[in-house]
């Protein structure tokens, strides 16, 4: 049987097209073959940007060696995570219960009826020899014993997707939650933990929004003293703009260079909703260096999106590698981004490079690899113009080296992500670019990625793949589309929104939260369990992003089915909130808005009328957790926030309401200012 990847659509699966393994999709095929050859599958998942996948690879599967004898005693399937989360979940889910840990690339090894029975990660190739043959001894000689413990395994994950104790989250809770944070929290560098360190996105935005409900500044501190450790760090570009996925020490000094789309997208928001809490009237002058930076950030972040990231059908690729292949033809982390001082000479001049290298952390010794550094801006340069025409030098040498791969097919949540970021900076910082670019993103997903009623998770130069959306993409894109909705006040966003949430609700719901993959799917696909995982790590999961849009779409259509459903979808999280608040974030940061909400604003008036534009610019720096927003003319079809709040006095008008009943109607912005506080 040859290799069967040459036609796949995942960029990560056509990358092992040409090794000598005879690697099959995930599918009825491969189990088939399995249970004809009566051999175990060997199931190795991976992603695009992995750097010890592409490691593993080179070693073991371009190696003629090791083909041969994973060829001969198994049915070898390749799967990409990023298109496959449901595959990847469970037996990730497998992996870390044997081994105690988890990581990619994923090895697993299954029963042909995909039952798991020995797992790992990574292996070099003499020890991936070893278990080769280890685990073909075990499948020949002691059959019985394999069974059984695959089994064992099978009956522990089907236990651990079913549904726990509800725990609702009151006010109390979420105190406590900022109050184990805080014991976490590294005073040192900004973060939680030790090293490695991933940007903690979401708990960052939950911390945000717990100031935003109780002022309090202990959240708000761990939130500054973070975003600026990392914004000035090497984890985030300082040429190009953009956060690799995590650094590799303490100090936010060395990253791991791959740049995903879901970490920058959600950090691009962060960033945005910090710089508007620093930039309030109310907020601490102290904090003016902090806001110049959460906005720098926004804007270059922004752009990375649109310029790096920005597919020509108008959606987001998923990630940069974070390897780029040298003039020998291999693969080398960091090789685009790191720099010796010799380097900075070279491209600026003896004078300007040496000026640049104390500016940028650049040392002889180097911080990274080789001699070579990462760049730090840990303070502001004297003098902004010079350094931005350094900067413009610095990228245009960067542009002459080896790039790295991208990864370039099209993620639903991901996307959904990058939708509800770019269009509230474009939005709040009045930039027309990004609410088009955000537009013109949703318009593609739903036009490619909505087939016959249900999403699917990924597309490729804009053709839909096969595989079924699961939850997360459902709840991601119906956040940015409801998003997209507040900024632009289109009634067909808001729409869009809901007739996805309620056909979530449909394949997804059970009694409390949500499962990851629709029940009619787990058969057709091969799933041994129904997967469902509570836990934000670096996304939210499929019940806190499905909760936080329901919680939103309950605001502005008044549904109580909505807002029931998400209250129940946090309180099945809420137990690990409690006990993990860094593995429960996004489901904290729901809770924060339900607690502060639906606090609902309708700003009517003409389009372009300067006193509509003064009113929407007022409610859109309010920092309230709870609040939503919708702006269009009095009595808008499909509008229900705008239904009967009529001019008043024929000036644009602003009604702040609770639950629909609204105050009386305000006509300024002083008078909406005191409203939003009240």
């Amino acid at each position: 049987m040859a290799n069967r990847l040459a036609a796949a659509a995942s960029p990560y699966l056509l990358q092992h097209a040409g090794n000598p393994v005879d690697w099959l999709e995930w599918g009825p095929e491969a189990f088939a073959e399995a249970r004809r050859r009566d051999v175990p599958i060997l199931l190795s998942v991976g992603y695009a940007a992995c750097h010890w996948c592409h490691v593993m690879a080179h070693e073991s599967f371009e190696d003629d060696q090791v083909a041969e004898v994973m060829n001969a005693g198994f049915v070898p399937v390749k799967v990409d995570r990023e298109e496959r989360p449901d595959v990847d979940a469970i037996y990730m889910a497998a992996t870390t219960a044997m081994t105690g840990h988890g990581g990619w690339p994923m090895t697993a090894f299954l029963t042909p009826g995909g039952e798991p029975f020995f797992c790992g990660t990574y292996y070099p190739k003499v020890h991936f020899l070893r278990v080769l043959d280890a685990v073909q001894e075990a499948w020949t000689d002691r059959r019985e014993q394999v069974l059984s413990s695959s089994a064992t395994v099978t009956e522990a994950l089907g236990g651990m997707a079913r549904s726990g104790p509800s725990s609702p989250l009151d006010a109390h809770a979420l105190d406590a939650a900022v109050t184990t944070l805080a014991g976490q929290f590294d005073p040192s560098n900004g973060g939680f933990g030790g090293a490695p360190k991933f940007p903690p996105s979401m708990a960052l935005e939950f911390l945000l929004r717990h100031h935003g409900r109780t002022g309090s500044a202990e959240a708000l501190r761990m939130v500054t003293e973070t975003a600026e450790a990392m914004g000035r760090g090497g984890m985030y570009d300082q040429l190009a703009g953009g956060f690799a996925r995590y650094s590799v020490d303490a100090e936010w000094v060395v990253p791991h260079f791959e740049k995903m789309l879901y970490d920058n997208a959600q950090l691009l928001r962060t960033y945005l909703h910090l710089w508007r809490s620093l930039s309030a009237a109310d907020a601490a002058p102290d904090h003016g260096a902090t806001a110049d930076l959460a906005k720098r950030v926004v804007r270059e972040t922004a752009e990375f999106l649109l310029r790096d990231l920005g597919t020509a059908e108008g959606a987001f690729a998923s990630a940069l590698d974070a390897d780029a292949t040298d003039e020998a033809g291999h693969s080398v982390e960091g090789l685009t981004y790191a720099w010796t001082p010799a380097q900075l000479a070279e491209a600026l001049g003896p004078d300007d490079g040496a000026r640049a290298a104390e500016l940028l952390g650049v040392t002889e010794a180097g911080t990274f690899e080789h001699g070579a550094s990462t760049l730090q801006l840990r303070s502001d340069p004297a003098d902004p113009e010079w350094w931005e025409e350094a900067r413009q030098r610095l990228l245009t040498a960067r542009a002459q080296r080896p790039q790295p791969a991208r990864d370039d097919k099209v993620v639903t949540a991901w996307n959904g992500l990058a939708i509800a970021a770019l269009a509230e900076v474009g939005a709040l910082l009045e930039e027309p670019r990004y609410l088009s670019a955000a537009r013109t993103c949703a318009e593609l997903l739903l036009d490619r990625h909505l087939v016959d009623g249900r999403l699917r998770r990924v597309s490729r130069d804009g053709v839909a793949g096969s595989a079924e959306g699961v939850a997360a993409d459902y709840g991601d894109l119906a956040e940015g589309l409801l998003a997209l909705h507040q900024a632009t006040g289109e009634a067909r966003y808001l729409h869009e929104a809901t007739r996805l949430l309620e056909t979530a609700v449909e394949l997804f719901g059970d009694d409390g939260g949500f499962y990851d993959v629709a029940e009619d799917r787990v058969a057709s696909e091969g799933l041994i369990t129904r997967p469902r995982d509570l836990t934000d790590n670096v996304e939210p999961s499929g019940t806190s992003a499905l909760a936080g849009a329901l919680t939103t779409s309950a605001a502005l259509t008044g549904s109580t089915e909505h807002r029931e459903l998400a209250e129940r979808a946090v309180a099945a999280a809420g137990a690990i909130a409690r006990q993990e608040p860094r593995f429960a974030s996004w489901t904290l940061a729901v809770a924060e808005a339900q607690l502060a909400g639906p606090l609902q604003v309708a700003v009517v008036g003409p389009p372009n009328a300067a006193g509509r534009a003064g009113l929407e610019r007022a409610v859109r720096h309010s920092t309230s957790p709870g609040l939503v927003l919708t702006a269009g003319e009095p009595d808008a079809a499909g509008i229900p926030l705008l239904a009967q709040r009529p001019l008043v006095g024929g000036e644009a008008a602003a009604y702040v309401c609770r639950g629909f009943v609204c105050d009386r109607p305000v006509t300024t912005v002083e008078e909406l200012t005191a409203a939003l506080r009240r």
